[in-house]
């Protein structure tokens, strides 16, 4: 348990008036309850505190949870102390005045010639080492003891038996260190100084609990526990203690208050945010949070199918090219895997594109006997049912009857999706798929290293370009005779000053000195105009950098992630290719999507920055936050031109009126693969 100003911290009570149904706060690494919102806070401020140390190592300045990481830490290392020598260390430790590092010394030192059978040590032979293996301790008397080893070749197989003494034996590598040992006694015993094990762990090895006699005059037992008298004196001989009489208590009394006083301070010190979204509760700083709008559910494919329709319509959009599948829209998917036609271009495209990545990579997916022939329009279902009868998933499996028959689009949208998300599945797992996402992952990272490389060339100069300003000859203002407040240069009827502050028109007569250097401050003036076009033109040039950098980045992006999730734990995802943010429940069951500005400015202002996972969703809607409105608006001048073209073709007459492939919504079935192989 991690220590308090090193001393033991005692956790709070859990109430005893708790109602079975009773909603309440709980710590998560000590599982306190509260039922007082104010003293969970209060309670959870003081453990972020850095004021803890570790018991078992002594490390301090540590956070309550990083003091419990830090125990368990140690208590691993030291479970990996071999049993055999635990005994000795405890007799050593036992009622030792030492300190802990003198006292971790002597264990280490005395352990050191301390064998034990089944170590693997290196023994002295023929005036070098070999691996050897002890296989049994012989006492020859009370001062020297032999070991009977096994010398071992390389391969740790013994090769012969013989005696060795102590003194030819040396470790390869010590099974302990004194660090370990440090931890060891700090959990071994319950006071320092001195040293007392634990009574179970004492009477487990037989250690005696009784006291040497050279302590029992300076220590009693009180409540079962060992404590030490510390009778100091000071000059005249006098015990401190009597000679401390009321003043000491009093003094104790005020170190007591002054420590109450502290932990008060601790308490009321206010609460660092952000904290578990959970956790937030509204405050009186708190800016006005706008509603969070409901999110739309109007998918045609059922509920459960959508995260599989997402994923392999994003994966047929990243690898387009390689698979040579010409791009197409999430509603053109979605409504070509709820329709009913078993001939549709591209859901045979869609299988065919996939179907061929696979024959390409070799993968043993497909009959040989197919191999030599070409997927085509045909015969892709073929193929697909050979794919479905090699991976015998029983599921799947039972479609092909159907399949085979000619009446794919008779299945359902489940059935269509399964499927499409096993074909996905394994083409992720081709080595033509990983080679793209290697080579991806290498252009990401040359882009990135020479954007650093320009700015980094860009900060030099700018530097290059300050120092040279500062080597300038400046001299109480003037710069080569001419005041830097009172240089103008005119052009085009405007004034311009040296210094880029706003130029005043010339007013009064020039003086001889200023006809002078007229035609200086002329030249001057043309110079300063060439400038700041030549700047200009920098910092435009900079701008369209940085903006082919941000374009060939997102070129390469090869997987998409979610932008983070709300208060609930609702993961929100946003497709470069679609419009739409979608919503995703925290068990995977329900999907939502936003479709609009209006929608999307909502869900912005109802985040509270205060929680830990709606701050990050909020800092990464802000990243895209251009974007996705960009989109919208896209789509919204889409539905208009569409709106405007429907109603174009209800004012024709019945004779020329348009075919149904023909309206905007049945778009998917005009679908024509332009990325198509010959």
């Amino acid at each position: 348990m991690p220590l308090s100003r090193r001393k033991p911290f005692t956790l709070a009570e859990p109430p005893k008036d708790l109602e079975p149904h009773e909603l309440v706060y709980q710590v998560r690494f000590t599982k306190e309850i509260f039922q007082n919102y104010q003293d969970y806070l209060n309670r959870i401020n003081l453990y972020r505190h850095r004021v803890w140390v570790c018991k078992s190592t002594g490390k301090t300045n540590l956070t309550y949870e990083e003091a419990l990481v830090s125990e368990k830490h140690a208590a691993e290392k030291v479970q990996e102390l071999p049993k055999e020598l635990v005994a000795p260390a405890l007799h050593i430790i036992q009622f030792s005045m030492l300190s802990l590092k003198d006292l971790s010394d002597t264990i280490a030192t005395k352990l050191q010639k301390r064998f034990f059978v089944g170590a693997e040590v290196n023994g002295k032979r023929d005036e070098g080492l070999h691996p050897c293996k002890i296989l049994k301790v012989l006492e020859v008397d009370g001062n020297k003891t032999q070991y009977e080893i096994a010398w071992l070749d390389k391969n740790k197989k013994t090769i012969e038996n013989s005696l060795l003494d102590g003194e030819n034996l040396v470790w390869k590598k010590l099974p302990f260190s004194r660090n370990v040992f440090k931890s060891f006694i700090r959990e071994s015993t319950y006071r320092s100084l001195p040293w007392v094990l634990h009574e179970k762990l004492a009477r487990k090895h037989d250690i005696s609990t009784v006291p040497p006699v050279e302590l029992r005059d300076q220590v009693f037992f009180q409540d079962g526990l060992l404590v030490y008298k510390k009778r100091r004196k000071n000059e005249e001989g006098n015990n401190i203690e009597e000679a401390k009489g009321e003043s000491g208590k009093c003094k104790r009394l005020k170190v007591g208050s002054e420590k109450l006083e502290e932990d008060d301070q601790l308490k009321k010190e206010p609460m660092k945010y952000p904290i578990d979204d959970l956790l937030v509760q509204p405050a009186a700083d708190d800016p006005v949070f706008t509603d969070r709008p409901s999110p739309l559910r109007d998918f045609n494919v059922p509920m459960g199918c959508v995260g599989d329709l997402l994923m392999i319509w994003d994966f047929c959009s990243s690898f387009s090219k390689l698979l040579h599948l010409y791009p197409f829209s999430l509603e053109d998917i979605e409504n070509s895997i709820c329709h009913k036609d078993s001939n549709l271009a591209l859901i045979m495209e869609l299988h065919s594109a996939i179907l061929r990545l696979l024959m390409k990579d070799g993968e043993n997916l497909l009959p040989t006997k197919n191999k030599t022939r070409k997927i085509t329009l045909i015969n892709w279902t073929e193929y697909l049912c050979d794919f479905l009868d090699k991976i015998n998933i029983l599921e799947l499996c039972s479609y092909m009857t159907t399949i085979k028959r000619g009446h794919y689009g008779l299945l359902g949208a489940n059935a269509k999706l399964a499927i499409l998300r096993e074909l996905v599945n394994q083409a992720l797992e081709t080595d033509l798929i990983r080679e793209k996402l290697d080579e991806q992952i290498e252009q990401r990272r040359a882009l990135g290293a020479t954007k650093r490389e320009e700015a980094l060339e860009a900060a030099r100069q700018e530097r290059e370009e300050k120092e040279w300003l500062k080597a300038l000859p400046v001299a109480n203002g003037v710069l080569n005779g001419h005041s830097l407040e009172n240089l103008h240069i005119s052009s085009n009827g405007e004034d311009v000053k040296k210094n880029g502050e706003t130029a005043e028109k010339i007013n009064g007569e020039i003086n001889s000195s200023q006809q002078k250097n007229s035609l200086g401050s002329k030249k001057e003036a043309l110079k300063q105009l060439r400038d700041d076009k030549k700047e200009t033109t920098e910092r435009r040039s900079k701008e369209q950098r940085r903006e082919y950098f941000e374009r060939e980045m997102e070129k390469q992006i090869i997987s998409t992630n979610s932008l983070g999730k709300d208060r609930d734990y609702n993961r929100y995802w946003w497709f470069r290719r679609d419009w739409r943010i979608f919503v995703e429940s925290s068990d995977s069951v329900k999907w939502g999507y936003f479709s609009s500005k209006e929608e999307l400015d909502a869900l912005m202002g109802s985040l509270n920055p205060k929680g830990e996972r709606e701050r990050t969703l909020q800092k990464q809607l802000e990243k895209v936050h251009g974007k996705i409105k960009s989109e919208m608006e896209k789509r919204t001048k889409s539905i208009v031109e569409n709106i405007a073209l429907e109603e174009a073709v209800l004012r024709r007459s019945t004779r020329v009126r348009a075919s149904p492939r023909e309206n905007p919504a049945n778009a998917f079935l005009r679908y024509v693969n332009k990325w198509k192989e010959d």
